[in-house]
């Protein structure tokens, strides 16, 4: 890139900006359809291998591939098994109802839960992602 981001604070389908991050799946179509009903986001292209969404506002999107040989990460992570190479923080207000809509989903609560307004949570295809408190957030409501 060079200069100025092409489209910066223009409405999303006149911007030339995007960026996002791609998360290889056993199956990109379903992984795909699993954080956009999570997000609340629009699937903006799903084709075989290929999937992405994205919410109705801002440059940001996901993006899901179909790899072969696909091995999930582990959590904690542990010698000589497949490692996390990154993973999503989702902000929440409400930390129990997003647990539960995720786990409604597919998702599974990871066993180690290292703080107390924070869930790892493990998407279908096994990645981790976090569930945490807003900072405006009241955990005792």
């Amino acid at each position: 890139m060079h200069g100025r981001l092409e489209g910066a604070g223009s409405p999303r389908e006149f911007r030339r900006d995007y960026w996002g991050a791609v998360l290889d799946a056993p199956d990109a179509v379903a992984l795909a359809r699993f954080y956009a009903e999570l997000l609340g986001w629009k699937t903006t292209k799903e084709e075989p291998g290929w999937a992405t969404i994205a919410p109705s506002d801002g440059v940001a999107y996901l993006g899901f591939q179909t790899a072969a040989g696909y091995l999930p990460p582990v959590w904690p992570p542990a010698e000589g098994r497949q490692q996390m190479m990154m993973h999503l923080d989702f902000e929440v207000t409400d930390l129990d109802a997003a647990v539960a809509h995720a786990l409604d989903l597919g998702a599974r609560a990871a066993g180690d839960q290292p703080q107390d307004d924070v869930r790892v949570m493990l998407d279908p295809a096994g990645h981790p992602f976090c569930l945490y408190l807003s900072a405006g957030a009241d955990p005792t409501a």
